[in-house]
This record gives C-alpha cells, structure tokens and sequence, in this order.
C-alpha cells in the first residue's frame, strides 16, 4: 500500500516539483538533478541557442566522472568528451557571431565518424 501510494503521488507531480523534491529526499539523487533545464517544449522553444548549449555542457559535465564507473568505460567517456567538444566549438560560434542553425557546414566538426560508431 505504502509504494502504491508513493507512486501516486510522484505521478503527480510536476517536473519542477519532482525536482525540488529529489533536492530535498537525496536517496534519489541524479548527478544532474541540480541542473536548472527547461522543463517542458514552450519553455526550451523560449530559450536561446548559447542558453542550451551551456545546459547541454553542464548535463555532459556532470556525467563524465560517473561514466568513468561503467563497464563500456572508453565507449562511454570517449562520446562524452566528443559531444563536450562539439559544443565547445558550437558555444564559441554562438559568441563569435559565426554560429547558422540553418546552415550545417557553418562550423567543421571535430569529430567526423561520431554517428557511425
């Protein structure tokens, strides 16, 4: 009865609330649960570009020192590393100026086989 009932209720509660909560209870903690994100489409669809690719950053962050526990340890850390530098590169353009969504050959990519592997 007593799981049922927690279940009840975190299913309804909202992203932001499940948030604070798991801040609160840390049993459930996430290495990225302290990361302020949109929550939902309208509000990532209000935010700018340089915006969620420093969210993104910070999501990549918090993950690499814990992927270095599992036991794909190369696979995993070496597609971390790859996505934190195609931001990096993606975050400078946005500074510079440089940086068309439209265009996919505005900035050359560190890491041509990224998908095929």
């Amino acid at each position: 009865l007593a799981a049922k009932m927690i279940t009840d209720f975190d299913e309804r509660l909202f992203p932001e609330e499940r948030r604070q909560l798991s801040k609160i209870f840390p049993l459930s903690f996430c290495n990225s649960d302290s990361i302020e994100a949109p929550t939902g489409k309208d509000e990532t669809q209000k935010s700018s570009v340089l915006k969620l690719l420093h969210i993104s950053h910070r999501l990549i962050e918090s993950w690499e020192e814990p992927s270095r526990n599992l036991v794909s340890l190369n696979q995993i850390t070496d597609k971390l590393t790859d996505l934190k530098t195609g931001i990096k590169v993606l975050i400078q353009g946005c500074l510079d100026g440089q940086l068309n969504m439209d265009d996919n050959e505005s900035l050359p990519l560190p890491f041509e086989d990224f998908y095929q592997t």
